[in-house]
This record gives C-alpha cells, structure tokens and sequence, in this order.
C-alpha cells in the first residue's frame, strides 16, 4: 500500500531529473567540464571546481545524508568539513598521524575517522569526544543511519559494528579472509558487501558469525564494490580488469565489460549513473544493468590518480578524492531531485535537526533485524496448523482432537464374546480410509472411488435423523433405539 501511494504521489513531484544531450553526432562524453559550467546557471556552476591540497593527499571524501556537508580525510593526517555550497569551512584539523578513511555519523555534527591505529570521533568544531580502542587497524568503515550502527572493517581481517547511540560495540566478527580494504553497503538492507582477494565477495549481518552469502565475482583480487541503493543490483571491479553486474536477488551475473587498465573505485548515484575511475581518468555510465555499454556518458581527467568516488545525495555532482587534493564535478541527471523534507533536508534548521535526531533515536532498528529480505519483517508469522496443535498437545499432555477409542456396546445371548467384539473393532477400525480409498486385491495399489450413498434415517424414540451407509446392516441411534428401515427415507 505504502509503495502504491508512493508511486502516486510522484506525478505530483515539482522537479524533474537533469540530462546530458549533445549536438548532432556529437558524443557526450567529449564535453569538458568548463563547458558545462558555462552552459548551466550561476548557482550550478559554482558546483565545479578544485581544492589544491598536494600536500596532505591523497584525500578520502564522505557525503552527508542532506547532501549539504563535505567530510575530506588527506592521508598525511589533514581532516575538513566544509559546507561545500556556501564553501563555509566548519573545521580543519590535523591528527598528525595517517588517515586511512572518514565518515559521517547520522548528522553533520560528528564524524568518524579511522588513523592510523585507533578509532576517533570528532564533532563538527574539531574537538576529539572518544578514542575507541577496540576498534584498531581500520582500513574502512560504513554508516548504517537506520540503525545508527558503524561498521568498520580491519587490517586483521575483523568486521566490527559500534552502536554510535550507546556507544557499545555490538558485533565483532573475524571473517578469516585477511585484509578488508574493500567494503560497501546495501542501502535497501544495510548488509555490508566486503571484497576480498581471492575474488569473492561476502555478504554480513551483524547477527550471523558466518557470511550470509559468497559469490565468487572475479577470477582475481577485488578492487571496488558498489551497490545502488535499491538494493537490486551490485556492481564489482576485479585485478582481471573486469567490470561486472550482478542482480543481488539473483546472485547471476547480468553484464561484463573489460576496462584496459580496471577500475580502481566505483561510485552508483541516487538514478543509477556509475562512475568508474581508471588512474586520473573518472569515467561515468548509464544503465550498464539494463543494456550492454558501448561507450561512457562522461568522462573527467583529474589531476592526479583518483582513490575516491562519491557522488552528492540530492545533487548533479560527483566528488573525486585524488592525490592533489579534492575535485568536484558536475554530473547532470546523477541526484534525486525530490528529497523527503522529513528524512533528509538539506535545509533544515538547527531545531529542525535536533527534532529529527530525537525521532530517528526512537525509530532506531535493532541489530537483529538485518537480513537479507527486509519485507519479512512487515509480514505476520502465520505458523502453521500442525505446528500449533503441536504446541497445544505438549501443553495439555493430550490431543484434543484425537478421536475417543471405540468401546463395543455389551450385548445379550453370547453375542458379546471375544471373537465378536474383536470383530466388531476391526469393522470399525480405519472407517474414514475405507470410506475414501478401496484397496485393489493383487497389486496392493489404491485408487479413489465415489463415496457411498447416503440413507438418511429417523429414530423412533428421540426422532433424531441418521445417516446410515448402504454398507453397513443397521445403525443405532445414542438413545440405544435401532431406527427405522429403508422405507421411511426422507
């Protein structure tokens, strides 16, 4: 139902996707950046442009979830936030060790950084609020906003969840697959995709010590994994120089391209437009899951090579952490036009976000829901009738529906004997299957056959109406009173 109003809803949407068209036969993707620039307004023009900082790269990048905040990470210790619209810095420290990778925790007031040895939490001024111990040698992390969970994945080859709400650590899984440096989520489920060496990648739940799913992607290393936040299809790119499409649902390889030279990163936008970086070359895709790709939609030389792609939530932009610094590009048709105003607004206030932090803490979801089919959770547990009259038999010690044992009524003149009696139970024995099923003398095979016909009859002393077999010679009423022959059928 939820899906229904949601898709009814969209034709009431104010704004509409952007696009890249070129002239007559001129391809896209030999338009430079400069030119793009000049053809679009003021605003979306200031969108493009570089941060020369050679001396600290290269620089790990993370969007917030509004689209509106900018968290760089230079290897050589140099961390930033800046609200790259206004290109107001909020801070800018240096940690004097090395940064292997940062993140935003679920606002824009704190951050994750993963140094050299040790976990670190900033808030938005620069000041240090904890040193995690627990979690060391991390080479990547991911932040799960549903479930205010941060996953990070290490040298030694642990996968980790910390609760960011509480502080405490809820998982700590040794995956046995050596160094993690590749690592994504799934944005539909919030299970974490992690690529390892020998061309597998593993899907993990906080609750399962063991990988929900292993697919064997590349016949070598994994290099970049990426997943669109659907949910329905994963993107790989391998040491083989291969770049390949799976359905998740599926798990089946959908498309296979060769790059010449692999594809170090891959980044999937918010309408399905991949970015794929090959040294300082970014090039960006479209529809690589639908139809075979002859050639990019775009293509970007940056100046140096390129260790981080990430595109904006919300906007046409691409963000590319390389080895001078930090370079934004525009991407049109890459963002979501349309943002919820009560999940992810870019212009909320200080108030604004202060109540949603509180609301997103009361509908936070537990660790032990992460699965892989997240619709289980919204369907009734409807078990089934044998396993609750089970249930109902091993609390009553009895079965209740079981049929009463049949006890032959005493009869006068001898005709109560042994052998009479046992006769008597053996007729009545099995009744239903005899009813059903007649047994075939020789080959012991049973075959359906129509039910017998019905003598309805009426008991003199009580009047109660019978049901009497042709198969059977007399029936008896409870009141112990034979009842009457054929001839008062009604």
């Amino acid at each position: 139902m939820a899906q229904k109003q949601a898709a009814r809803f969209d034709l009431l949407l104010p704004e509409e996707a952007g696009f890249l068209e070129g002239d007559e036969n001129e391809d896209t993707c030999t338009i430079s950046q400069q030119d793009i620039a000049d053809a679009v307004d003021i605003t979306s023009g200031t969108k493009y442009f570089d941060l020369n900082l050679s001396q600290f790269g290269p620089y790990q990048l993370d969007y917030s979830k509004t689209g509106r905040h900018l968290l760089l990470g230079g290897r050589r210790g140099h961390v930033a936030c800046v609200d790259w619209q206004s290109k107001q810095l909020m801070c800018e420290i240096n940690v004097m060790e090395s940064i292997r990778d940062v993140r935003w925790l679920h606002t824009e007031t704190m951050f994750a950084v993963a140094q050299k040895k040790w976990l670190f939490i900033y808030d938005s001024n620069g000041i240090e609020l904890h040193c995690i111990r627990k979690f060391n040698d991390v080479l990547r992390m991911q932040f799960l906003p549903y479930h205010f969970l941060l996953a990070t994945a290490s040298m030694t080859g642990f996968l980790q969840y910390l609760d960011v709400s509480v502080g405490k650590e809820v998982a700590a899984i040794c995956t046995k697959k050596g160094r993690l440096d590749v690592m994504c989520q799934n944005p539909s489920n919030a299970v974490i995709h992690l690529g390892h060496s020998n061309g597998t990648v593993t899907l993990w739940s906080p609750s399962q010590k063991e990988p929900l799913v292993k697919m064997l992607c590349h016949h070598g290393g994994v290099r970049s994994v990426a997943v669109d936040k659907t949910g329905t299809y994963m993107v790989t790119s391998g040491m083989d120089k291969k770049l390949k499409v799976f359905d998740v649902r599926t798990f089946q390889n959908l498309n296979s391209y060769f790059l010449p030279a692999g594809a170090s990163c891959l980044s999937l936008s918010q309408r399905g437009l991949l970015a794929a970086a090959t040294g300082d070359v970014v090039q960006v895709y479209r529809d690589v899951w639908s139809s075979p790709v002859r050639k990019p939609y775009m293509a970007h030389r940056a100046q140096a090579a390129a260790c981080e792609l990430r595109f904006c939530p919300f906007e046409d932009v691409l963000g590319i952490g390389h080895g001078q610094g930090f370079t934004s590009i525009l991407v049109p048709g890459a963002g979501e036009p349309n943002f919820d105003g009560l999940d992810s607004n870019p212009y909320r206030s200080a108030k604004q976000r202060q109540e949603w932090e509180v609301k997103a803490l009361l509908e936070k979801i537990q660790p032990e829901l992460i699965s892989l089919d997240p619709t289980q959770l919204g369907k009734v547990d409807l078990g089934t009738f044998q396993q609750k009259h089970q249930d109902r038999v091993q609390a009553l010690g009895f079965d209740p529906l079981a049929k009463e044992k049949f006890v032959p009524r005493h009869k006068k003149k001898g005709r109560s004997s042994a052998g009479n009696v046992d006769r008597r139970k053996r007729q009545v024995a099995n009744i239903d299957q005899r009813l059903k099923f007649l047994t075939v003398a020789g080959n012991g095979t049973k075959k359906e056959v129509k039910q017998q016909p019905q003598l309805h009859l009426l008991c003199d002393a009580c009047f109660l109406v019978l049901v009497k077999y042709y198969t059977y010679t007399h029936t008896h009423c409870w009141c112990k009173q034979r009842t009457l022959t054929r001839d008062k059928v009604f």
